[in-house]
C-alpha cells in the first residue's frame, strides 16, 4: 500500500515502498490525485508495466538536446555535426521549457505545421515557409534525441512521441540541367577567376558526379591517374566507393596534382590558406562560386546541380542504371528515378527506329 501524507505546505505526498521497485514518490495538490495516482501506479507494478517517469519530468527538452550536442552528436560525422547544431536551435526555441513527458505527439505536429506555414518567421508581414526537407530532419534529430532518451538515458518515457507522427512528403527533387549556353559561360568566367582551382573542381564534377564535399576532401593519396580512378573514403551514405575518371577528369586532376602552388606541408588536392592554428584545410571556394554564378546570370543552379548534371549524362550517354549508381554512389535504384525520364526521351527515336525497320 502506498503511505500519504500531508506536506507543511498544504500538498499530498504520496510514497510506495514496493519489493522488487525503485522506492517511487509523488506529490500532489489534492489528495485523491494522489491516491488515484498511488493506485495506477500501484496496479501497474503487478502487471509489470511500471515505467519510472519522474527523471522524464523534470528533464527540459532543452536540457536533453544540450546532452545529446554534448553526448550523441560528437560521434557522428563532421559534416553531420555541423549541421546539427543549427537544425536544433529552433527545436529548443518551441520546445526548450516543455519536459519530455510533457511533449505530445500533438504538439510536435504544432510545430511541424507552424515551420512549413512559416508563421514563425515573417517578413513584411508575410510568413516565410521552410521547405519540406529542412523540416524533415529537423523531425528526424528530435526523433533520434527521443530513441536514445528511452534506449540509453533511462528517463522513463512510456514512447517515442515521434513515432506516430506523420512527417512532410519528401520534396520532388531539383531537376535543374545546365544548358550548353550556361555551361560556356559559367567556365569562361570560372577560367578567369584568380584561382585555377575552382575551374578544375567544377569541371571535376561535371564529370565525376562527385559530391563538392567529397571532392574538397580528397588526398593527393587517393587519385591514381595511372589507373584513371579516385578512391571515396568519406562519402554521404558512408559506403567508399572508387569513381572511373573520364579523360577530362583525369586531364584536370592531373593538373590539380601538379599544381606549382602546392606547399609541401599538405596531402590535401585542393588546399586553402593556413588557418590561425597554421594549418590548411579544404579550399572553400563557396564565395566565389556564388560571386560567378552571379555575374554570370545563373544564381539559381547549385553546386550540387553539377552532380545531377553528371549523372544526367551518364544516363543520356547509355549507361545501365547500375554502372550509374556505382559512379553516383547512389544507395538504391529508386534514388535514380528522378533520371529515368531521360531514358524515356531517348527511346523515343529508337522506338521510330524499330517501326521504320519493321516497314521495310
Amino acid at each position: 500500500m502506498a503511505t500519504i501524507v500531508k506536506t507543511p505546505s498544504g500538498t499530498w505526498k504520496a510514497v510506495i515502498r514496493k519489493a522488487g521497485w525503485p522506492t517511487t514518490a509523488k506529490t500532489f495538490r489534492l489528495k485523491k490525485d494522489a491516491e488515484d495516482w498511488s493506485r495506477r501506479t500501484e496496479d501497474e507494478m503487478v502487471r509489470g508495466l511500471f515505467i519510472q517517469r519522474s527523471p522524464s519530468e523534470r528533464m527540459t527538452f532543452e536540457a536533453a538536446m544540450k546532452r545529446y550536442l554534448a553526448e550523441v552528436t560528437p560521434t557522428k560525422r563532421p559534416l553531420t555535426q555541423n549541421a546539427e547544431r543549427p537544425r536544433a536551435t529552433p527545436l529548443v526555441a518551441f520546445f526548450g521549457k516543455y519536459s519530455l513527458a510533457a511533449i505530445t505527439t500533438e504538439l510536435i505536429a504544432e510545430y511541424r505545421d507552424l515551420r512549413l506555414a512559416g508563421k514563425d518567421r515573417m517578413k513584411d508581414g508575410k510568413p516565410q515557409p521552410r521547405s519540406t526537407n529542412t523540416v524533415r530532419l529537423e523531425l528526424a534529430l528530435m526523433g533520434h534525441l527521443f530513441t536514445v532518451a528511452v534506449k540509453e538515458w533511462g528517463l522513463g518515457l512510456p514512447f517515442n512521441p515521434m513515432l506516430n507522427l506523420r512527417r512532410p512528403s519528401p520534396g520532388p527533387g531539383r531537376n535543374r540541367r545546365l544548358s550548353a549556353n550556361e555551361e560556356i559561360r559559367l567556365l569562361a568566367a570560372i577560367d578567369a577567376y584568380s584561382n585555377p582551382m575552382l575551374g578544375w573542381i567544377v569541371r571535376i564534377a561535371i564529370e565525376t558526379g562527385m559530391r563538392s564535399s567529397e571532392i574538397a576532401t580528397l588526398r593527393c593519396s587517393q587519385v591514381d591517374l595511372d589507373r584513371r580512378i579516385v578512391r571515396l573514403i568519406e562519402t554521404k551514405n558512408t559506403l567508399p566507393r572508387t569513381v572511373p575518371l573520364s579523360k577530362n577528369a583525369t586531364e584536370n586532376f592531373r593538373f590539380a596534382l601538379n599544381n606549382p602552388a602546392r606547399p609541401d606541408s599538405t596531402e590535401l588536392v585542393f588546399f586553402g590558406e593556413p588557418g590561425k592554428d597554421g594549418k590548411r584545410r579544404s579550399y572553400n571556394f563557396n564565395k566565389a562560386w556564388g560571386d560567378i554564378k552571379k555575374a554570370v546570370g545563373v544564381s539559381d543552379f547549385k553546386f550540387h546541380d553539377l552532380r545531377h548534371e553528371a549523372v544526367s549524362r551518364l544516363v543520356e550517354a547509355g549507361l545501365s542504371d547500375q554502372e550509374v549508381a556505382s559512379i553516383s554512389g547512389h544507395k538504391s535504384m529508386q534514388m535514380l528515378r528522378r533520371y529515368t525520364h531521360l531514358r524515356a526521351e531517348d527511346l523515343v527515336e529508337k522506338l521510330d527506329s524499330v517501326k521504320r525497320s519493321l516497314q521495310s
